[in-house]
């Protein structure tokens, strides 16, 4: 401001210091008030092309010199300083609502009047909501479920509540209906930011640990009862020694069930809790095969005089990589479970044969009364059973085909189940190509002719 007073009078003196030379006075104040219009008048001209430059979009700069200049510039600093702050702010909030949308929980900012201020897309697909349509419309008019409505309308956000999904919706594009949770929680005066997360899968698992404990509760108590009636039979009643003898092989076989339950227990437990299976370990298929065939006349001789009728082939030359205790595991049980289910005199059918693609198929076959198309989908859970009665007679756990489930899984392959009621069933195992090679040969040394 100095600056410009002093060159103000800078002109108006030698303005005056001009007339002066010329000898009339009148000629010195006359130069100096030409002189001030003047000076003031380009002064002028120069702050109305900085007003220009500022009003102007985007904002310009004419002016470089002198104190509208320097002005100039010192507005040009603070505005690029501004708009560098604004664009870090910007970068930032894209940033956090981008962190925000990449939530697997329910985000949404209600207003005062409890109007979407924003929402992610999580959200929106919980609440069957529009995230760009739906902005600033109340969301007692979009979620319309009562026990919702009295929770937003009570201002007791202590807990969560618990709701249904829009009608259709699914948890994870699966077949179980959506279940959320969701919780409200107050800021800056009376906004709130809503929060929502599926617990689908949560009230699942709980569910299925409910049914555990009492499916294995139930298993184990009847056993358990037998035992204890038994018990106290022998010891209040006089008993034959036959009927002694009957007794105690009834107390056998109900100690022998509890026993193979915690044995199939034990075996799921371990499959769910051990490392992944080797990929270098090749075990010989034929000898599986053996296996399984030895095992399975075993237990046809033990559950029906007739027996049944046996085949089994494929296998030769051929190895499968993988946990040698697990596998056999699961080939036995898929057989045991044909032997149980199929009448005495009945056919099964074992086969291992290599897909054109590479893979391989270990497949069990049999003649039985076959499963109805709504049951084969829960057969590998745990103690799910078609026929509840012919299992205890035969003596099944209801644990058998999760193991193979669990096993099929840790090794890559596919369980596949196909069954026709009155005709049969077959259960298949696929194996990757990457488990499955031919059989190494070491090969035979000659003797060499002395030398």
């Amino acid at each position: 401001m100095l600056l410009r007073l002093a060159s103000f009078l800078i002109v108006v003196i030698v303005s005056a210091l001009l007339a002066w030379l010329l000898g009339d006075w009148r000629w010195e104040i006359a130069a100096a008030v030409v002189a001030a219009v003047i000076w003031v008048a380009v002064d002028g001209w120069r702050a109305s092309r900085v007003l220009e430059g500022l009003r102007s979009e985007p904002p310009s700069f004419p002016v470089r010199a002198g104190f509208w200049g320097d002005l100039s510039e010192r507005v040009r600093r603070l505005m690029r300083t501004r708009e560098q702050q604004t664009q870090l702010a910007e970068t930032r909030l894209q940033e956090f609502l981008a962190a925000i949308q990449a939530s697997p929980s329910g985000v949404v900012l209600l207003d005062e009047q409890g109007r979407i201020e924003w929402c992610n897309q999580t959200a929106a697909q919980h609440f069957g909501v529009d995230a760009q349509r739906d902005v600033m419309q109340h969301v007692g008019n979009l979620v319309r479920d009562p026990v919702f409505a009295a929770y937003l309308a009570s201002w007791n956000y202590s807990r969560e509540v618990v709701l249904n999904g829009p009608p259709g919706t699914t948890s994870g594009g699966g077949a179980h209906p959506l279940r959320l949770s969701v919780q409200v929680h107050p800021y800056a005066g009376n906004r709130r930011l809503l929060l929502s997360r599926d617990i689908t899968a949560l009230e699942q698992a709980d569910a299925m640990r409910r049914d555990f404990v009492a499916n294995v509760s139930h298993e184990i108590r009847t056993p358990l009862t037998v035992l204890a009636g038994f018990v106290e039979t022998m010891q209040t009643l006089p008993l034959s020694e036959a009927e002694r003898s009957r007794y105690l092989g009834l107390m056998a076989q109900q100690s022998q069930r509890m026993q193979t339950l915690v044995n199939d227990l034990l075996t799921l437990s371990r499959l769910e809790g051990s490392p992944p299976p080797p990929t270098g370990q090749w075990i010989s298929v034929r000898s599986l095969m053996a296996q399984c065939e030895e095992e399975g006349k075993g237990l046809s001789q033990a559950l029906t005089p007739q027996g049944h009728q046996f085949g089994f082939s494929g296998g030769e030359g051929v190895e499968v990589a993988g946990a040698l205790p697990e596998l056999q595991s699961a080939m036995s049980n898929l057989l045991s479970n044909a032997i149980r289910y199929t009448p005495g005199g009945g056919r099964i059918q074992v086969t291992w044969r290599t897909l054109p693609d590479g893979r391989a198929e270990y497949c069990v076959q049999d003649s039985g009364p076959g499963i109805a198309a709504e049951h084969i989908p829960r057969l590998t859970e745990r103690f799910y059973r078609v026929d509840r009665s012919r299992s205890r007679e035969t003596g099944g756990t209801g644990l058998g085909l999760a193991i193979v489930k669990h096993v099929v899984q840790r090794h890559g392959a596919e369980l596949r189940i196909e069954s026709t009621l009155g005709t049969g069933s077959s259960f298949s195992i696929v194996f990757p190509a990457a488990r499955v090679r031919a059989a190494f040969k070491t090969p035979a040394v000659s003797a060499l002719p002395a030398g």
